[in-house]
């Protein structure tokens, strides 16, 4: 897989039920993502949500991976990048 995720930007948030952060980024130097939810999971490490909006009695994604390959590419880069910006210390 040739694609790349890049430009990610990392909004850490007030944790509140699990949220600990917002991310954005470029994939493939050609789609920009924005408002991805970083949780943790109950056991250890962290989680991505793609936003969604309600129509009525349902819940209608505006995007997200279709793939198992590009959902772990685009996860192991955007939990990367907020690995690195929480462990600086000030």
């Amino acid at each position: 897989m040739q694609d790349k995720v890049t430009e990610i930007q990392i909004i850490p948030v007030k944790p509140k039920d699990g949220l600990v952060a917002f991310a954005s980024f470029v994939f493939d130097n050609t789609f920009y993502f924005s408002s991805i939810g970083i949780y943790t999971r109950p056991h250890g490490g962290y989680r991505l949500t793609y936003p969604t909006r309600k129509s009525l009695a349902q819940s209608l994604s505006i995007y997200h991976p279709i793939n198992k390959e590009a959902a772990h590419l685009i996860e192991r880069a955007v939990i990367e990048k907020y690995t690195q910006i929480t462990a600086i210390t000030f």
